[in-house]
């Protein structure tokens, strides 16, 4: 009578196995469009361009044309074929992929900047891995036509000074249209380039090229500001930029001895604050940043290469950010800056993506639930046995 009754409840559970398949089907398949696909929606459009705090001078009415609206991100850091697993590089790809798509059919952008660290192994990675990497990149990155995308190179993408050789960046400018040490200029705004790799000071032969065109590159922009009538002869032949002081925008930061003096919650964590940074490593040389700040008087510098974020005084008066990963792998909370920029003016906003720890929390919440509905479901059968060996054991204490 028992086995009878056992294999009524096994068949009545298996005939309501394709109802539950369909419940959970219908309670999972929402939770991962939500993680992967809608919680990118919902975080960005959060997101707001920042408005100028001055206004245009008189005369010069500023119109929404004269404003460049960039995107600034860093350290995307592409996991190579030598130490990235391939489920780590298929989950934190889909990331960076979703995030950036999001971002530009939410944002708009008219350019983006990535500061360097494309890639995580570009410095040691052979021709196939590297063609690899790039059709990787170029498919997460895809952008439309009138949004331009500029990229500079970082020391992941052709390896520290000691590394880099003319091969590796010519690799790297050949794919992303990088000269070293160049000026682009977009709505009468000036950006100026730097391999931070080539800033070194030690005359090697790439070092010497790249500080030779960043010494041209300042004497084009201050013959910019000069009147028609001075320095007639040393700016005769010079193609001038417009009048504007440029932005500065690199892979290293500018030297600082530390992050003691970066706030905020995604600056470095406070028990690596307060570690000293090794120059020529962590940051630039004190001697090429006092080159640069010399030769370009920045009005403000975009940096990254900490993965963590910092905002610090030169000089007491000109800006540095330095900009997180934009990778999960290294940042819980990563985010990039937008930028609405003038020729005149500039005003910076932070746009944090996803947490990696909310989506964890959502996915190990619904898969609690899961186990409950499963339990909920078989509960007969499991009620079923658990009557059944109490059966068992009051028939064999009667024996």
């Amino acid at each position: 009578m028992a086995f009878l009754r056992f294999n009524i409840v096994s068949k009545l559970c298996l005939r309501k196995k394709g109802s539950l398949a369909l419940k959970l089907f219908c309670f999972t398949f929402p939770v991962i469009v939500f993680c992967e696909f809608l919680i990118y929606y919902i975080v960005i459009i959060q997101c707001h361009w920042p408005k100028l705090k001055n206004q245009a001078p008189k005369g010069r009415e500023q119109t929404s044309d004269s404003v460049l609206k960039a995107i600034f991100l860093s350290d995307t850091h592409l996991l190579g074929e030598i130490q990235g697993h391939w489920l780590d590089k298929l989950r934190r790809e889909w990331q960076m992929e979703r995030a950036f798509q999001t971002a530009l059919w939410l944002l708009q952008p008219e350019v983006v900047f990535i500061l360097g660290d494309i890639f995580d192994e570009g410095k040691w990675s052979s021709p196939q891995a590297w063609s690899d990497d790039v059709r990787r990149f170029q498919k997460m990155f895809r952008h439309p036509t009138h949004t331009d995308l500029i990229v500079i190179v970082g020391n992941h993408d052709i390896g520290f000074h000691y590394e880099m050789t003319t091969f590796k960046l010519k690799r790297f400018s050949q794919v992303f249209n990088f000269t070293s040490e160049k000026l682009v200029t977009l709505k009468g705004i000036n950006f100026v380039m730097v391999n931070s790799v080539a800033m070194e000071g030690d005359g090697c032969k790439i070092c010497r090229t790249a500080e030779a065109k960043l010494v041209e590159l300042s004497h084009k922009l201050n013959c910019s500001f000069q009147e028609q009538s001075q320095y007639q002869k040393k700016c005769s032949n010079v193609d001038k930029p417009p009048p504007s002081s440029p932005i500065l925008l690199q892979h290293y930061p500018l030297y600082r001895p530390s992050d003691s003096q970066c706030t905020g919650e995604d600056a470095a964590p406070l028990d690596k604050r307060n570690d000293p940074f090794t120059e020529k490593y962590d940051v630039l040389s004190v001697e090429a940043s006092q080159k640069l700040l010399w030769w370009f008087q920045p009005r403000l510098i975009l940096s990254g290469h900490t993965h963590s974020a910092c905002e610090v005084l030169h000089n007491g008066k000109i800006p540095e950010i330095s900009i997180p990963s934009f990778s999960w792998r290294n940042r819980n909370n990563p985010s990039f800056i937008m930028g609405s920029i003038t020729s005149t003016d500039f005003s910076l906003y932070k746009c944090f993506l996803p947490f990696e720890n909310t989506v964890v929390a959502i996915y190990c919440t619904a898969g609690a639930v899961l186990v409950l509905l499963t339990l909920v479901h078989f509960q007969p059968l499991f009620v079923f046995l658990f009557q059944f060996v109490q059966y068992l054991i009051t028939k064999h204490k009667a024996v």
